[in-house]
């Protein structure tokens, strides 16, 4: 029985920490970049969910202060990086993140490319269209770069069009910059935030290692090379070169010698699809326990809600109203508190009822 006690003990002490590093207890980050800027990269694939996540963790008062940091700022844009997924990232962290963390997805895209009917010659053929078309035109939304391959010859069938595109970020060319017309477009890099700067391998992966556990502490190297999308070498290399920075707990994980202590946990919360508390470490039994195959369904995170650090229940958005999807029984107290903070969401979204 006390193993079994002191088993929860350190389960709980490594979620309160983690809530904390993750800006979802404690002080809230300021805006947008600030709250990119300490996770280092957000999942993007999903535009509401990469919108929840930062009014999750910030005193962003509305989803168009994201817009504006992509679109006027230009302080944040979206790119393949990390595990070949979507991720929202500050501007000034793009050249280093992506240089350290795509050059082993070429080989997938490419087997990608085959499989939909583009030849190597074709593929090359496509990236240069993108890319003459973003240069002479400037940012476009994806259907109009569809329009400018197809006028060119280039297969866009399928999911042609998706590889292509994702074959022209791997190399640099493109990113997701602006909105337009509420749809997230295309722009190239150079023109949109200048021409590329040299990246120490080393020193980037010892960056990575840093800024992973400012936002992810406490974890392990595995941890690290999951969320990361690199080799467990090269995590251990990152976690070496700042080796004097670090502190490891009496459970084994890392954090920071700086890290600040757990704050108490929050109060129940609504966070979004794919939300970074359930994407930063290799499992997420501890948020998730017996739930996961509710909340996480063929690759896809459902929106949930947190309560004292777990996930209780998920909810989805229909008519303009949240409907939420208990595990089991909630307290009175509990249900009121995810109805008001399902009000703010709505604002925040600018979707409530007139």
């Amino acid at each position: 029985m006390e193993d079994v006690a002191r088993a929860a003990q350190l389960t709980s002490a490594v979620i309160a920490a983690r809530l904390t590093s993750q800006l979802l207890a404690g002080e809230p980050g300021g805006d947008p970049l600030e709250v990119t800027r300490h996770l280092l990269a957000v999942q993007g694939q999903d535009p509401r969910g990469a919108r929840l996540a930062i009014r999750a963790r910030s005193r962003a008062t509305t989803a168009k202060d994201l817009d504006w940091a992509l679109t006027e700022e230009r302080s944040l844009v979206i790119s393949t990086v990390n595990r070949g997924t979507l991720h929202l990232l500050a501007s000034e962290d793009y050249p280093w993140l992506h240089r350290l963390t795509t050059p082993q997805l070429f080989t997938a895209n490419a087997r990608r490319l085959s499989q939909e009917g583009v030849s190597e010659a074709m593929a090359e053929k496509g990236v240069k269209v993108i890319e003459h078309a973003l240069a002479s035109e400037g940012p476009l939304k994806r259907g109009q770069l569809r329009e400018r391959l197809d006028v060119a010859g280039v297969p866009t069938e399928g999911q042609a069009l998706v590889h292509l595109l994702l074959l022209a970020s791997l190399r640099g060319v493109v990113v997701r910059g602006p909105m337009i017309d509420s749809q997230h477009a295309y722009a190239l890099v150079r023109d949109w935030l200048g021409e590329p700067v040299p990246v120490d391998r080393g020193r980037a992966l010892g960056e990575l290692a840093r800024r992973y556990l400012i936002g992810h502490s406490p974890a392990e190297d595995r941890d690290l090379a999951r969320w990361a999308g690199v080799g467990l070498r090269d995590a251990r290399a990152g976690l070496a070169a700042i080796a004097s920075e670090l502190h490891q707990r009496p459970d084994g994980l890392l954090e920071l010698a700086s890290a600040s202590p757990p704050a108490p946990l929050p109060p129940p919360r609504l966070l979004g699809a794919f939300d970074p508390l359930l994407l930063g470490w290799c499992s997420r039994e501890d948020v998730l326990a017996g739930n996961q195959q509710i909340v996480t369904v063929n690759g896809l995170f459902r929106p949930f809600a947190l309560i004292a650090g777990r996930a209780v229940a998920t909810w989805s958005l229909a008519g303009g109203k949240i409907e939420l999807k208990p595990f089991k029984g909630l307290t009175r107290a509990d249900e009121r508190a995810l109805h008001e903070d399902g009000i703010e969401v709505l604002r925040y979204l600018d979707m409530q009822r007139s």
